[in-house]
């Protein structure tokens, strides 16, 4: 992979994690101040905000990937701390087939059948076709034969009962959904 794309775990001022940025998205925000990486000693015991002008002299590690300039050569960063934000944003999940599966732990909300992804479906508990909307409450996973069973049916009509009730997964926080890629990141991710 590309070092310039590489994830950089970016923390909020009080060295909290709130975002993931590539090495490309963050050296704009180190070289304009926005932005101040942490150099890392290689036991993980050191750790220092280290302004732009400074990270450009640094020494590279063994674990660092290095960025290939026409003058030098600089560490690639790998956390950084957004130095004027204080919040941590919580992020809903995105409404997708991936999500569903994962609230209904892979399981049909009509039979409680554990499914393998190629046999299910997305269901509307009420059909499109009859004004339902892609909600997390108006959406299961089914397998794909009794979704087919059901059609533009509501779960009565075609005689099904409903395992699950349908809810939207609470806001997570950053730290939740983040994922280490490098062993730098593992300090603020556990």
């Amino acid at each position: 992979m590309n070092v310039l794309a590489r994830q950089v775990i970016v923390l909020n001022r009080n060295w909290i994690p709130i975002h993931a940025k590539t090495v490309q998205e963050v050296i704009p925000m180190m070289a304009t101040g926005v932005a101040t990486a942490i150099s890392i000693s290689a036991d993980g015991t050191d750790l220092r905000p280290v302004p732009w002008d400074e990270w450009i002299t640094l020494a590279l590690r063994d674990v660092d990937e290095p960025i290939r300039t026409a003058r030098s050569v600089i560490r690639a960063p790998t956390v950084v701390i957004a130095v004027n934000y204080a919040k941590v944003p919580k992020r809903k999940p995105k409404l997708c087939t991936t999500t569903i599966r994962q609230r209904e732990r892979g399981r049909c909300a009509y039979t409680g059948r554990l499914l393998n992804p190629s046999d299910a479906s997305l269901d509307h508990i009420l059909p499109r076709s009859r004004g339902g909307k892609d909600t997390w409450e108006n959406l299961v996973y089914s397998d794909k034969k009794v979704n087919e069973k059901k059609a533009n049916k509501t779960p009565q009509e075609a005689g099904l009962k409903l395992l699950v009730t349908p809810k939207a997964p609470r806001e997570m926080l950053p730290m939740e959904f983040l994922r280490p890629s490098h062993p730098d990141h593992k300090l603020f991710l556990g």
